[in-house]
């Protein structure tokens, strides 16, 4: 089994990243293999509608002048996809929009490629506006027919300077019982 996170924060090292890999380390504990890719700071297109992608099924994005084909292949051939964000004005960066626009249209347009993948949503937030993000990263989610876990509160945590997310001890215990939570849906599904 294979869990890949995508970072949408422009911080490599920042509060987000530091969530992820706290999921990540739970699930590498449990055995499964993990991947943190690197998508905010880099360049992504925004979806262009322009439905190449039904008429090719090819599993891949028209638009060859960024990284997401790359990583649309990583989504797609993965049992587990974790999508962590910072707060962005109560939503989430637009390196991730992008990803889940153009993720979203290529797996619809190929049979539907995230079918029944386990699919967590992971946010970092100062202060407030985070169930917002929370909520757009779930809708992707549940429109591509993905089985989100839950935990012992919403995957949020709470700081504003580089790893003061770590401080945050609910939010910390929330993504460990999140990877616990996603590791135990995975082994049911691979039953």
């Amino acid at each position: 089994m294979k869990v890949v996170a995508f970072n949408g924060s422009p911080r490599p090292e920042g509060n987000t990243a530091l969530l992820l890999r706290t999921v990540l380390e739970v699930l590498s504990g449990r055995g499964i293999e993990t991947e943190l890719v690197q998508v905010g700071g880099q360049q992504v297109w925004g979806c262009r509608a322009c439905m190449a992608c039904r008429k090719a099924h090819n599993r891949r994005c028209s638009n060859d002048r960024d990284g997401l084909n790359g990583w649309l292949e990583k989504m797609f051939s993965a049992d587990g996809v974790l999508l962590g964000s910072p707060t962005y004005f109560s939503d989430l960066t637009p390196e991730l929009k992008a990803l889940i626009d153009r993720a979203g249209y290529v797996s619809r347009a190929n049979g539907d490629l995230l079918r029944r993948k386990v699919g967590a949503a992971v946010v970092a937030v100062r202060r407030a506006g985070a169930v917002h993000a929370f909520d757009s990263i779930n809708h992707f989610f549940t429109i591509s027919q993905m089985i989100i876990p839950g935990s012992s509160y919403w995957n949020i945590g709470v700081g504003r300077d580089e790893g003061e997310v770590h401080d945050d001890a609910e939010g910390m215990d929330t993504m460990r019982t999140l990877g616990e939570n996603m590791a135990w849906l995975l082994a049911k599904l691979q039953g």
